[in-house]
């Protein structure tokens, strides 16, 4: 138990750095008030443009990836067995440290990028269906939301499929639950978050997201914060 609760500290040790948030600092604005008010990497990319939004892509996905390699190197050695459940938790940590930082009165982001970092550095099989998942959504229909939440279906999905068939080798059925319930509250986690890019999908009016053509979004104009 007492590893578990050290990669879920080490994870939101390493979520807690913004990277929108500072970028945008360093460029003279509070990026949460602006565009959706969100302090992600979509958020970046319309109000600041496509190099911003690669720059925190990047950023909040190699936080994931550092932490889980940290855990990974710590405990692989002595808890071999269930080094994927460890990762998990690492990944969860940071996630919820990107999603609710403490010094930001726990507003962060959605967790897209940090998860796509915890994907990368998880196991093979998850980074053949992210990026099938995401850019194929994406690169049709440029929504974002759409293709962030089709890949957290799919995580979840394969999480069982792969602890079912003797992937991860080594584990218990019940550590085998542990993770499958892990994965679960992540993905409930981020359904959550995207709740109003939810109601706008069905109604058909979720706005689309461009990497390379100006994005509609007015920099001057502050809205209202869009934390789900």
């Amino acid at each position: 138990m007492v590893e578990r609760i050290i990669a879920l500290l080490i994870g939101y040790g390493f979520g807690l750095f913004q990277t929108a948030y500072f970028y945008g600092k360093a460029h003279g604005i509070d990026i949460r008030q602006y565009g959706s008010g969100n302090s992600g990497t979509t958020n970046a990319l319309r109000v600041l443009g496509t190099k911003a939004g690669l720059i925190v892509f990047a950023g909040d996905c190699l936080k994931c990836i550092a932490a889980v390699w940290i855990v990974r190197l710590a405990f692989g050695p002595s808890h071999g067995d269930i080094i994927y459940l460890l990762c998990l938790y690492t990944g969860a940590g940071a996630i919820l440290g990107h999603n609710y930082p403490f010094y930001m009165g726990f507003k962060g982001g959605k967790g897209i990028a940090a998860t796509a970092g915890m994907i990368l550095s998880f196991h093979p099989y998850f980074i053949i269906m992210g990026v099938v998942l995401f850019f194929g959504t994406f690169l049709t229909t440029h929504l974002v939301s759409l293709g962030s939440l089709l890949v957290y279906a799919g995580f979840m999905v394969l999480m069982v499929i792969c602890g079912q068939t003797g992937v991860f080798a080594g584990m218990s059925q019940v550590q085998l639950y542990e993770m499958y319930a892990l994965a679960l509250f992540l993905a409930v986690m981020a359904y959550w978050k995207h709740r109003q890019n939810i109601v706008r999908l069905i109604h058909g009016n979720e706005r689309k997201t461009y990497l390379f053509k100006k994005n509609q979004v007015d920099v001057e104009e502050k809205t209202e914060k869009n934390q789900q």
